[in-house]
């Protein structure tokens, strides 16, 4: 079952809540499912993913509209509107100052920067980050989006997504090249995911950058979609070391979902 299953289950249950919260509860469900497909989709979409009457929908849709959280495009489909980016910038901001301690935990036990990404569309997003103390060092700038089938966190992510959502999303989004060990074949990294889900953690082996090396884990019960990771020059990460990453990087996601809880 994908992420929109659950959410659509969801809005149709509960018929004895008052109408309000009932109203809520779909208008929330509505913005994810559009989110899920891209950002935008037509009210016949909707309504065939939702399980919502079309009436129904139509006025949910309008009341966002009038709000300005949803857009009417010339096509007639809706989109995600403006007023989300600022409480999409917001939450990640909040989100980057209440991870941070344990990032920076992290970095002080590795010694390798460390970052906290998370599923925006197609791409991850990175929310938090604490830079390594060694003069050479990875920097990822917080609010950069990146592609998930050669970034460790975008692994991460999609190996939290079943096979069949994570394929749609990296056949949408592409699979450029940035360096020669990029996978572009989405076969391929069908199978690294496999093997990224067995094995409870995430590797980019200098797909993203030439040298660098990072390992990431999901943090299994956050809000959305979440990763974190530590990245470093392969010559420190090495082979020998990722077992002892992964154990520190995993104490970390556990201890980000307490501190949230």
């Amino acid at each position: 079952m994908n992420s929109g299953d659950r959410r659509t289950q969801g809005m149709s249950r509960d018929p004895g809540s008052p109408n309000r919260v009932q109203a809520l509860h779909r208008a929330f469900g509505l913005l994810e499912l559009m989110a899920d497909g891209g950002g935008e989709m037509p009210l016949s979409q909707l309504a065939a993913r939702s399980g919502l009457p079309l009436p129904t929908i139509y006025r949910i849709i309008r009341t966002l509209v009038d709000s300005g959280y949803v857009r009417q495009l010339p096509s007639r489909s809706y989109a995600l509107g403006p007023r989300l980016i600022g409480l999409g910038e917001s939450a990640s901001r909040k989100l980057g100052t209440w991870a941070r301690p344990v990032l920076a935990d992290l970095v002080e036990t590795v010694g390798e920067t460390a970052n906290m990404a998370m599923l925006d569309g197609d791409m991850a997003v990175y929310v938090a980050q604490v830079p390594s103390r060694h003069s050479m060092r990875m920097f990822t700038e917080v609010g950069r989006r990146v592609f998930l089938h050669d970034t460790g966190v975008g692994k991460a992510l999609l190996a939290q997504l079943p096979p069949e959502t994570a394929r749609e999303i990296v056949l949408r989004a592409g699979m450029p090249a940035a360096t020669t060990r990029s996978i572009t074949d989405p076969d391929v990294l069908e199978k690294e995911l496999d093997r990224t889900r067995s094995r409870g953690y995430a590797i980019d082996d200098a797909e993203q950058e030439t040298g660098v090396r990072c390992l990431a884990v999901p943090v299994v019960g956050a809000p959305t979609l979440t990763a974190i990771s530590v990245s470093g020059p392969e010559g420190r990460i090495t082979s020998a070391s990722i077992p002892g990453v992964v154990t520190h990087l995993q104490a970390a996601a556990v201890r980000l979902i307490q501190e949230f809880a």
